[in-house]
């Protein structure tokens, strides 16, 4: 919601101004999430690890590439992204925990994650499929300045076999990376400091901070599918309010 927020209220903003200030704000989510899920065990770290570093040309190429795009065709962009989002997750379907194997296919690679809990994961998967979409990931995720867990997530589970609770937290850790690489390169051509950008950045992350343990306590005590209903609902408006503007 970050990026679309700030479209709407910098309309005069270049978007890898917009880009580098999201991008910095995913890194800090992702590496207290990271943290948090580290403690739990559920991260695994050799697929992170790889997926992590063919991830890092994809960032970096993304970042790069956002400075040339005109302030129109981004929001255009972003709003048909905003409204694909929100039908996916109306209509997404039920995430179902892989069945374990008794055979590994030629090729693949074969995980066993033990969360701290004692509940064991085994999956396997092929390395080469992970390792293209963590590229394609990377560029979209730094390119658009946002957090690549709503394509990486499903992407783990539904492609490679990840258990949900080993998908999540692995994106975590992946996304931490990837969002640091598209800062770095953000920071070397300049952007990050125009528009106040680090003072933006501090107060975001504040904000951040300060919301997310407010969000999980509300989570408690709303249905989990009025709460996808009305992230949809709002990305939904956000991307047709984009879409609006880009057009007239």
């Amino acid at each position: 919601m970050l990026v679309p927020l700030r479209l709407l209220l910098y309309p005069d903003e270049s978007p890898d101004v917009i880009t580098s200030i999201s991008l910095a704000i995913v890194f800090f989510n992702a590496f207290s999430g990271s943290v948090a899920y580290a403690r739990m065990k559920r991260i695994d770290y050799k697929s992170g690890l790889l997926f992590s570093a063919a991830s890092i040309p994809g960032a970096a190429l993304g970042a790069f590439t956002t400075q040339y795009i005109p302030r129109q065709w981004f929001d255009l962009v972003f709003g048909l992204l905003m409204l694909t989002v929100a039908v996916y997750l109306l209509i997404r379907p039920s995430k179902v925990s892989p069945s374990e194997e008794t055979d590994v296919p030629q090729g693949h690679i074969q995980r066993r994650i033990t969360e701290v809990s004692g509940v064991t994961h085994e999956f396997s998967y092929h390395p080469w499929v992970g390792i293209l979409m963590s590229v394609a990931v990377g560029y979209l995720s730094s390119l658009l300045g946002i957090g690549g867990g709503i394509i990486h997530v499903p992407a783990l589970v539904n492609l490679l076999n990840f258990p949900v609770h080993v998908a999540t937290a692995t994106s975590h850790f992946i996304l931490a990376v990837t969002a640091l690489t598209g800062t770095g390169v953000h920071v070397l051509n300049g952007a990050f400091y125009h528009g106040h950008g680090v003072h933006r950045t501090v107060y975001l992350a504040i904000g951040v901070l300060l919301g997310a343990p407010l969000g999980a306590r509300l989570s408690d005590r709303l249905h989990g599918d009025w709460i996808i209903r009305g992230l949809a609902l709002a990305l939904a408006l956000v991307g047709l309010r984009l879409l609006v503007k880009a057009v007239v």
